[in-house]
């Protein structure tokens, strides 16, 4: 089982990578939805002997992460005419190093912390945080506003990998506080970005700071 579980977290590590080193907004969109496949599959290689509660967490993830949210992103990106996030203020070089050297001192605290004996050879807490890092290089690094909104759906899957260290014990209260947060966050950030586009014709955040009472 752990086996199988590293190799899903290091995919998803992987997509990290390639989620900061792309400029193409479709690109990104479709990184996010890829890793929210793969983390909805965890439950069931995790806790199998959940059965049908473990099937329709899977379920109710891939769902979510994988199909309604990148579909209202693309959704967006469509009405917004815009592909590509050329003006990054983090480049997309420094973000894929600074994303690297967060996976390895993710790997190193790992290492460090008192886990659990069942955790301690698997790569769960290092892989929330580095994807948690990596929502974060996005958020703070990108400028167009769709851009943010995926580094907050990739950092929101470091947090629902956190919560699966919780699974065995309370799947659904876990599983279903992170999905509905989710959800939330992204009907107002969809909001925030229209009203974006709507003032200014672009979803430029920087354009924010021309704003005054």
């Amino acid at each position: 089982m752990t086996d199988h579980l590293n190799l899903l977290i290091g995919l998803a590590m992987g997509l990290n990578l390639v989620a900061l080193g792309s400029s193409r907004l479709p690109s990104l969109i479709r990184v996010a939805a890829f890793q929210g496949v793969v983390l909805g599959l965890m439950p069931l290689v995790m806790e199998p002997e959940l059965g049908v509660l473990a099937g329709l967490i899977a379920s109710a993830t891939v769902l979510m992460k994988g199909l309604v949210i990148p579909g209202l992103l693309r959704r967006a990106m469509r009405a917004a005419r815009i592909e590509r996030d050329l003006a990054p203020l983090i480049g997309f070089l420094p973000s894929l190093l600074l994303g690297a050297a967060g996976m390895m001192g993710a790997v190193a605290l790992a290492r460090q912390l008192p886990l659990l004996p069942e955790h301690r050879n698997s790569l769960l807490v290092p892989g929330a945080a580095a994807t948690v890092f990596t929502g974060l290089l996005l958020l703070v690094g990108r400028t167009k506003a769709i851009s943010q909104v995926c580094g907050y759906l990739i950092l929101e899957n470091g947090i629902y990998l956190f919560g699966l260290l919780l699974l065995g014990s309370t799947p659904l209260l876990v599983e279903g506080g992170i999905l509905l947060d989710l959800t939330v966050a992204v009907f107002v950030t969809g909001i925030i970005v229209d009203r974006i586009q709507r003032a200014f014709d672009s979803l430029d955040t920087r354009k924010l700071t021309a704003l005054h009472e």
